[in-house]
């Protein structure tokens, strides 16, 4: 079972989130800011990070590049976001996601990106 951690100011986004990944074993847990969700990952050293760009108190993007300088630096995180153009992208990317998904999101590609992420072999 790998622990998740979802981090987006939208309640029907991260209930979404959970009513797909729970089902297939993952363990979900939430928070509703940047500041809670680097406080959570702390707390709870999910093997994955979903994170949305635009929030309270920090930005998704900023929210990558602390994970990146802490001791939670290895660990994947998917940002969510409606911003999808090129330069963000790059932004999102050079800040530290694993990898990027636009909203609105298709389920089964999340599914699908989440899966693939866990199954990677970790860095030496």
């Amino acid at each position: 079972m790998s622990t998740l951690l979802v981090v987006d100011d939208d309640p029907l986004i991260t209930d979404l989130i959970a009513f797909k990944l729970a089902p297939l074993g993952h363990e979900i847990h939430t928070a509703c800011d940047g500041d809670a969700g680097i406080t959570a990952a702390h707390q709870v050293h999910p093997d994955l990070v979903l994170v949305d760009w635009m929030m309270p108190t920090m930005t998704g993007v900023e929210f990558c590049r602390r994970m990146r300088t802490s001791d939670l630096a290895g660990i994947p995180i998917i940002l969510l976001t409606a911003k999808g153009g090129s330069s963000e992208v790059a932004e999102g990317l050079e800040a530290g996601a694993t990898a990027y998904i636009k909203k609105p999101f298709n389920p089964r590609e999340l599914v699908e990106q989440v899966t693939e992420l866990l199954e990677r072999p970790e860095p030496e």
